[in-house]
């Protein structure tokens, strides 16, 4: 199932795309995609749904961020071998974590907005999932079960903020709108090798990265499991796993973002996003 949240930013309602294309909505089945309404009984209970029974959503409806009111948003750093190299970094001997304030998802097709003083702003296109059933000391061979589904991440990153200040690299992960996610939630069934899936994301139509999952460092069970080691992963939380080659970052010289550039990104099988890079706003 792909599974959306729509409406106006903090008014958003839970919805199904149907085999037409369509949202249908689900709010009488589960109240948001959120926490304990991502558990698998939820998640059983929109799939054993009627499909053409649902209202139809009129009109073409903004999409929100997928996942409403994380209570974490976990990110796994230098997990693509191209992307430590290009970052002058060397392959981790454990996932790197980080943290990025939960409070700066957006959907997947918003404006992405420069924070003050912002001068190198960069994109990740990266595979994200979502837990929907508690994880603590998880086996990697258990750690699938914990999954809800899978979506798209773009890690907005503030390279200064990030890497030439002082402290942790939360800082230059978290402004408003540094993590747009979807456009949909993808349940972990229809995903038959999430090992498998080109990553690519375009600036102004030029390609900047093109990548696979099956280059991942820690693939998305280990991520699970690792994770589950350190801290309790409770439904509703979400992790990002890292970004191949081809950041600004890396590039000689830097791209950065700027007003008015336009960055799109895709991963097969869990749609596109696009969004538009603007002025710091307040």
């Amino acid at each position: 199932m792909k599974l959306v949240r729509y409406g106006q930013p903090g008014q958003e309602k839970p919805g199904l795309i149907d085999a037409a294309g369509k949202i249908r909505d689900i709010s009488s089945i589960v109240p948001d995609l959120i926490g304990d309404h991502l558990a698998p009984s939820s998640i059983a209970k929109i799939a054993a749904a009627n499909v053409d029974q649902l209202p139809l959503v009129s009109g073409n409806p903004r999409l929100g961020p997928c996942v409403g009111k994380p209570g974490n948003f976990v990110a796994i750093g230098l997990n693509y071998s191209d992307h430590a190299a290009e970052a002058g970094a060397k392959v981790p001997p454990e996932p790197v974590l980080f943290n990025k304030a939960p409070n700066c998802i957006v959907g997947a097709n918003d404006d992405i907005m420069f924070p003050r003083d912002s001068v190198k702003l960069d994109w990740e296109a990266e595979i994200a999932f979502v837990i929907g059933k508690t994880a603590s000391y998880v086996s990697e061979a258990d750690a699938g079960k914990h999954i809800a589904g899978y979506f798209i991440c773009n890690d907005v990153s503030e390279r200064e903020f990030q890497i030439e200040r002082a402290g942790q690299w939360t800082k230059g992960k978290s402004a408003p709108t540094f993590g747009p996610i979807g456009p949909w939630l993808v349940t972990r069934d229809e995903i038959k090798d999430v090992g498998n899936l080109a990553i690519w994301l375009d600036v102004n139509g030029q390609r900047q990265q093109s990548g696979n999952t099956k280059n991942l460092v820690f693939n998305v069970n280990s991520i699970v499991s690792w994770v589950s080691r350190y801290m309790t992963l409770d439904p509703g939380d979400i992790i990002t796993t890292g970004t191949p080659a081809g950041v600004a970052l890396g590039r000689k010289p830097p791209n950065w973002l700027k007003a008015g550039d336009v960055v799109t990104l895709g991963i097969d099988g869990l749609g596109e996003q696009k969004s538009k890079v603007v002025a710091f706003k307040g």
